[in-house]
């Protein structure tokens, strides 16, 4: 077998070098919306059982961020003040926070049921193509994080995103420009998770 090792190499750095960059780490400058659509074309890379590309994406920036984070907080304060477990700070953040990113994507993941496919196949594939936006953020040297709090996982949420019933809201991907140098990350050793049979 013939290997390019030098693109071996890269991809290796690239993968050790992803980080989840968060909002507090941003510098406050905007990312190129060139370079956001570079990371959602190759999101679209992604593999896909039957190729249903699975992947919903709504992107935010500019006044955008605004009206997300109003849309966020108004459904949040719908909820929880039905629910009983409303909290004025965790909704002075929603409607406040989502203007510390350059750019927030909505991502979802919509149901094919003509294709049936377990639902646990479709989550996966928009997972890997969230992968593939981390990796070119990470090229780029742009930051990213997925949050899965605030409203992800709110019934209500999903009309405020293009999602149905069956859809689902997995998170929204914060992207902004690091104002330093991102800290290093640990994981441990390969070993302790891996079983050979040969």
């Amino acid at each position: 077998m013939n290997i390019d090792s030098s693109k071996a190499e890269l991809v290796n750095t690239l993968i050790r070098n992803r980080r989840s960059v968060f909002q507090q780490q941003y510098s406050g400058e905007r990312v190129d919306d060139a370079i956001v659509n570079q990371m959602l074309e190759n999101a679209r890379w992604a593999p896909t059982h039957k190729f249903t590309e699975p992947w919903h994406f709504v992107v935010f920036t500019g006044e955008g961020l605004k009206r997300l984070g109003e849309q966020q907080a108004a459904v949040y304060k719908s909820v929880t003040e039905a629910s009983g477990t409303f909290k004025e700070e965790r909704y002075q953040n929603l409607l406040t926070k989502t203007v510390l990113s350059s750019h927030i994507i909505a991502v979802g993941m919509k149901r094919d049921e003509k294709k049936s496919l377990p639902e646990l196949e479709e989550i996966g594939a928009v997972f890997c193509a969230v992968q593939n936006m981390y990796l070119t953020a990470a090229a780029y040297g742009i930051g990213c994080y997925l949050s899965s709090g605030g409203i992800t996982y709110f019934e209500a949420a999903k009309e405020l995103f293009g999602l149905e019933k069956d859809d689902k809201l997995l998170g929204f991907l914060h992207i902004g420009i690091p104002k330093g140098p991102v800290p290093d990350s640990k994981r441990k050793p390969i070993e302790e998770k891996v079983t050979w049979v040969k």
